[in-house]
């Protein structure tokens, strides 16, 4: 049994309340491809190791956190974008795309699933720092305060695993009371993080200013990886997805990177 593309989209977009949002790229449908949906893969980032792997699983329609037309629009259809539109069109596939919605999202948003993978207590957590207009990042506490060297390890296992190492620039108290976080290219929330009074900020890649910044605010900052702090959104859109239209079959594929 199959499901129609519009349903699908129109759940998603309603969902994650694309409306809400202006963003660095259109959120919704990007490319059009076949309207009956039987299989549909998630992802972080749109790309040809994507789309293949999708196109093996016979899927109609992937959905991103990073899709393929950012700022204003597509201006040549060459290369890799080229390369990409081929694979897309020339087998059906659709593409749809949510960046910001995606890491706002309350339930299955890239930060909280970044503040559920550290195991930040759900009671106290609270949104600060103005993206576009929205409070993007998160901050929240564990149960009791912990030392800064149990706090980097405790991000590590959580967001890091054995993948990658990640970047530590142990600036802040010795003892961690409040942790700030926000996925993705996010170093520049760093300052927003000191306002709200946080002794580590973590997030995913990291602009060069943000070490020495991170040293005068005496923040302790933790950069895991942005595809590592971006995983969340698209696993719980999956599982979101199975449980809405049990007809499809949904896959999350995982295409890692350490950056």
């Amino acid at each position: 049994m199959t499901v129609h593309l519009r349903d699908v989209v129109s759940f998603l977009d309603s969902n994650l309340e694309i409306d809400k949002f202006k963003d660095y790229a259109p959120n919704g449908l990007q490319v059009e491809g076949r309207h009956e949906v039987d299989t549909v893969v998630t992802g972080v980032s749109l790309n040809s190791a994507l789309i293949e792997r999708a196109i093996e699983l016979g899927a109609d329609l992937i959905v991103v956190h990073h899709g393929l037309v950012w700022g204003s629009g597509l201006q040549r259809i060459t290369g890799a974008l080229a390369k990409r539109l081929a694979l897309l069109l020339g087998n059906g596939v659709s593409l749809a795309a949510y960046h910001l919605p995606l890491d706002k999202h309350p339930r299955l948003g890239n930060n909280v699933g970044l503040a559920d993978a550290i195991g930040l207590g759900l009671g106290n957590r609270e949104w600060f720092g103005d993206v576009k207009g929205h409070a993007l990042a998160l901050s929240g506490s564990w149960s009791s305060p912990i030392s800064r060297e149990d706090a980097i390890a405790r991000v590590t296992s959580g967001v890091c695993g054995k993948r990658t190492a990640p970047f530590v620039f142990p600036f802040g108290p010795e003892i961690v009371r409040k942790v700030g976080l926000c996925s993705g290219a996010a170093s520049d929330l760093l300052e927003d993080a000191s306002a709200a009074r946080c002794d580590m900020y973590v997030t995913g890649e990291l602009a060069e200013r943000a070490g020495e910044l991170a040293r005068e605010l005496q923040v302790t900052l933790i950069a895991c990886g942005h595809y590592q702090t971006e995983v969340f959104g698209p696993t719980r859109l999956a599982d979101e997805l199975r449980m809405r239209f049990p007809a499809l079959n949904v896959h999350f594929v995982p295409v890692p990177t350490p950056l």
